[in-house]
């Protein structure tokens, strides 16, 4: 269980760990001033101004120098954590940063637990639980739409939406909670018809917020896509045009690809994590049939599949005859035909089925990244039901997917309440579930075993 130890002076390496030009140390804490102006030899911090620098020297307990650096000062509450800051900034050493953080620590602070400091942040206010979850999206994006999301997040985009939606419903709960004070009086002070369309009209709001999820994780992890066919249909050759690069190996050879080669392809800023794997055929010895199981495997756990296959070699019975073991039920699926400058007079209506509809059919010619442009617009369309709009709020976050989820379910057993006259006890306490489930997201209900879930995942020195 995660503690919250506010009078700790906490210190930690902030920049990732290895050789580089600079590193940079962090403490925060009642503390942090004095601990670093003990041992810092140039100015006396004490009497310096919030958010100044002041160039200097550490020396340890023996007056020997462990390095020349900047101290940065964030007295509280001007700072990231509403806490007295002090960042020093030394030379990528990671001697020098192990000697610096000895040394702090010998002086009085201790080691910060991972996301310490975006906790403390949280605690006294600076940031909501939402805002400070979306720090550790912005560190871990990777696309650029990644990164608009999380800086939306964490500038409160989110949080604002969450905050109007449960203030409208406080002002209707305080209204129901106080009728049960004069519950033999029979009076009324909440509106049915007025709660019955806010309840609605908040409901429809969450419903945009759940449904935005979908594309909201894609964007955050990716889609896993495989890419799959029989040997020699050309898929490590449409990999290779895919990704501008010979990263698979091409050969007549059936069978060359025996285990799966994974790569990442960023379209339009959503990452595609492809994956090239073995044929689909009898296998002909031991480690072809692991390849072949292997592919299958990645099949079930992918989201997109791109059916590779020969327009030369490949009767429409056989494209029908894979499709009915590869095609599963929640995955999204593009069908190749492959080679079309053998074959130009293939069309689309030929290999229709059950299975495959005409606007999942791309034509193809990966040797001569014919087409390749084209199949990367249908990736892109083929996850995004939708133009995505970065200014609208994007949910990503699984934990508040699931509290959106269960908020819209109490708003709705409420409104079934309403229908079925319940008593305005019962009406009242679905109220308080939605507006305990929303009030998790931004933090304003919270249980030390959430937020220790939650900072547990942040990097050390964040």
């Amino acid at each position: 269980m995660i503690t919250h130890n506010l009078t700790d002076t906490i210190v930690a390496l902030a920049t990732p760990t290895g050789i580089g030009a600079i590193g940079v140390i962090r403490l925060s804490g009642p503390k942090a001033i004095e601990i670093v102006n003990g041992v810092f030899k140039g100015k006396d911090l004490s009497t310096k101004a919030s958010h100044t620098i002041h160039l200097g020297t550490i020396r340890d307990e023996n007056d020997l120098i462990i390095d020349e650096v900047l101290a940065s000062l964030f007295i509280a509450p001007k700072s990231y954590t509403k806490e007295n800051v002090v960042e020093v900034s030394c030379h990528g050493s990671s001697y020098i940063h192990q000697q610096l953080l000895a040394l702090f620590i010998r002086q009085g602070a201790r080691m910060a637990n991972p996301g310490e400091f975006t906790l403390r942040a949280f605690l006294n206010g600076q940031l909501d639980l939402s805002q400070a979850e979306a720090v550790a999206d912005l560190i871990a994006s990777s696309s650029e739409s990644a990164h608009a999301i999380a800086i939306k997040q964490m500038r409160g985009g989110f949080s604002d939406e969450i905050k109007k939606l449960r203030t409208e419903l406080i002002n209707f709960a305080s209204l129901i909670e106080l009728e049960l004070d004069f519950g033999e009086e029979d009076v009324e002070f909440a509106d049915r018809d007025d709660l019955k369309i806010l309840i609605e009209k908040i409901q429809k709001l969450l419903k945009s917020l759940i449904d935005s999820f979908h594309l909201g994780n894609v964007i955050k992890h990716g889609v896993n896509t495989v890419i799959a066919g029989r040997p020699n249909a050309g898929k490590s050759t449409l990999l290779n045009a895919l990704l501008n690069e010979d990263r698979a190996i091409v050969s007549d050879i059936a069978g060359t690809t025996r285990d799966t080669i994974e790569e990442v392809l960023n379209i339009k800023g959503i990452e595609f994590r492809l994956i090239d794997t073995a044929g689909i055929r009898e296998a002909q010895d031991q480690i072809e049939a692991v390849g072949v199981q292997k592919t299958l495997e990645k099949i079930k756990q992918s989201a997109l599949l791109i059916y590779v296959f020969d327009v030369v070699r490949t009767t429409p019975e056989e494209v029908a005859t894979d499709l009915k073991k590869l095609v599963g039920s929640n995955i999204n699926l593009l069908a190749v035909a492959n080679k079309m400058d053998l074959n130009p007079y293939t069309e689309a209506k030929h290999y229709t089925s059950e299975l495959l509809h005409e606007d999942q059919f791309v034509p193809t010619s990966a040797i001569n990244k014919m087409n390749i442009e084209y199949l990367k617009e249908r990736l892109h369309q083929a996850v995004l039901s939708k133009q995505v709009n970065l200014d609208s709020t994007i949910v990503s976050n699984i934990r508040h997917y699931d509290a959106l989820q269960r908020s819209y379910e109490s708003l709705a057993d409420a409104l079934h309440g309403m229908e079925t006259g319940v008593t305005s006890d019962f009406i009242a306490m679905d109220i308080r579930r939605a507006l305990a489930y929303l009030g998790e997201i931004t933090g304003e209900i919270s249980t030390d075993d959430l937020l220790g879930n939650i900072f547990s995942k942040f990097c050390i020195g964040k």
